[in-house]
């Protein structure tokens, strides 16, 4: 019998959060919907991420997929957008855990890598080549949605390696890879 499974891709943002999915059958991939999440005409932040979740859920709970590779936050220089960058990640990762779907995360140079074989590539020469990995008719105007396939092709090609980012197949597995993240309790002086 040939394995299937389904991959979500996932590149989130405030702006923009864009998504793709893959069937898995043995050990080819067939392209299945590529798309995105606009909260551009939204200012709170808080609903954004509200936005995030929901769409997430409704993404896992109609397509079921199996795994989810999702984009890591890059490194900028301003603080405050890669609080919001990760805020988005981690409602998004959120969403999954809370229905125990494996997730994987991939630094945006690996997910380069992997797709175009240079972790520089630009959005466009990593939208062209899933374009002629999955043979899509077009290309989206806006590549978040191209950003998503690329995490998920990533994640498909990574299979089986040894090195593939941090997984977390539920909250366990996150606070036990997570655990200098996880705050300890703060002991009082003696006497107060």
């Amino acid at each position: 019998m040939t394995k299937e499974k389904i991959i979500l891709g996932i590149d989130p943002g405030t702006t923009i959060m864009g998504f793709g999915l893959i069937k898995v059958v043995g050990k080819k991939m067939f392209f299945l919907q590529l798309n995105e999440l606009d909260l551009k005409k939204y200012d709170d932040h808080y609903l954004k991420l509200k936005l995030i979740f929901e769409r997430t859920i409704e993404l896992i709970d109609t397509h079921h997929p199996d795994e989810i590779a999702i984009e890591a936050p890059f490194f900028g220089k301003n603080v405050q957008s890669m609080l919001k960058l990760g805020r988005a990640q981690g409602v998004a990762m959120a969403a999954g855990l809370s229905r125990e779907i494996s997730i994987t995360e991939y630094a945006p140079k690996k997910i380069k890598m992997a797709i175009t074989g240079n972790g520089n590539a630009s959005k466009e020469q990593v939208a062209k080549m899933l374009q002629s990995l999955l043979g899509l008719k077009t290309i989206p105007k806006n590549l978040d949605s191209m950003d998503g396939l690329a995490a998920a092709v990533c994640h498909f090609y990574n299979e089986g390696r040894v090195e593939v980012g941090k997984g977390y197949s539920g909250w366990d597995s996150f606070v036990k890879q997570n655990a200098d993240r996880v705050k300890k309790p703060v002991k009082s002086p003696k006497g107060k």
